[in-house]
């Protein structure tokens, strides 16, 4: 526990880190605290839905970087789930003159349709993350849907291999509220269901650490038998293993099963430790999409012709994960 504890620690603090480098608070659009604040060539803007998702946090000083170095000031902010507070940052951004590109992750992607087009008629090219939206003139995307079968099915051969037609009772932890979320879950629940597997599975809505602690909390008290736990992101796949294992259960308890989708260094630490129960993540590396969307935002901020770019997820287990690790330094 005390190695879990100092990983969860490591990553409130790379949190904290990219909270500082956008120098923002909740309806604030601010230039990132550090590196070129002034820009040469102007700016670019990244927007997240929210900065309480690991992942985002580690890219953001890899976009910065890559930014900087092109001559362009990086803006971000924090919307902290709120369609409209995302709207008006972005109208912020639109008159402040010096903005060359914006790239977005949408709370909700048709309340970010109108702002879009005022982007466009201002000359400022709109790029989307992760999915696109009416106006967009290009997104490095996932196909989040492909990625979530894929996960499904190697957690479905598992079960097979382990359980064969034995009942065996599955905690889900999904996010329907956006487009990843529901793609990723309707993938994932697809692949279970057309395994012929005698499954029964309980769904949970959740989408930060705490929420998979607690999930886990809940499950447990009303199915504790459960053996299986799937995630679609890897903030609540951290959070339901810490709540395992201070629940008793060993970290290479061979009868368990966690999986998901994404990862950072917390989970990849996790995930390479022999025979632990965390064994299978589904990624596209932090440092691998924080490029591609850096390179599609100096792209567009210079004018150049931008297509959508699909960056591919990679199976991650004891066996490679140390691999990415090193890759993310």
């Amino acid at each position: 526990m005390k190695r879990i504890r100092r990983t969860l620690a490591a990553a409130a603090l790379t949190a904290v880190a990219a909270l500082a480098l956008s120098s923002c608070t909740s309806g604030e659009a601010a230039d990132s605290g550090a590196g070129n604040t002034s820009g040469s060539e102007g700016a670019v803007a990244m927007s997240f839905a929210g900065l309480d998702i690991q992942i985002w946090n580690d890219m953001l000083p890899f976009m910065e970087t890559a930014v900087t170095e092109a001559g362009y000031s990086f803006v971000t902010d924090d919307p902290k789930w709120n369609a409209q507070t995302q709207v008006q940052d972005w109208e912020s951004w639109i008159v402040r003159g010096d903005i060359k590109a914006i790239m977005g992750y949408p709370v909700q992607s048709d309340a970010m349709v109108a702002v879009t087009s005022q982007a466009s008629d201002a000359g400022i090219p709109v790029l989307g993350y992760g999915s696109t939206w009416d106006g967009v003139s290009g997104a490095v995307v996932l196909d989040h849907e492909a990625d979530g079968r894929e996960a499904g099915v190697r957690a479905a051969e598992w079960i097979s291999e382990k359980y064969g037609k034995e009942k065996v009772d599955v905690a889900f932890l999904g996010w329907p509220d956006t487009d990843l979320g529901r793609l990723r879950g309707k993938g994932m629940l697809d692949a279970l269901g057309e395994a012929g597997l005698n499954l029964n599975i309980t769904e949970h809505k959740v989408l930060s650490l705490d929420d998979g602690y607690a999930a886990v909390q809940n499950q447990l008290n009303a199915v504790p038998n459960t053996k299986v736990w799937l995630a679609i992101a890897n903030d609540p796949a951290l959070g339901a293993y810490q709540a395992l294992t201070d629940s008793g259960v060993s970290p290479t308890d061979d009868s368990m099963l966690l999986a998901n989708l994404d990862a950072t260094d917390a989970e990849l630490e996790i995930i390479a430790e022999p025979n632990s129960f965390w064994r299978y993540a589904f990624i596209a590396p932090a440092r691998e999409l924080a490029e591609a969307n850096a390179q599609m935002l100096i792209d567009a901020a210079e004018g150049k012709s931008v297509t959508d770019k699909t960056v591919p997820t990679t199976e991650i287990t004891a066996e490679n994960a140390e691999k990415f690790l090193l890759a993310n330094q």
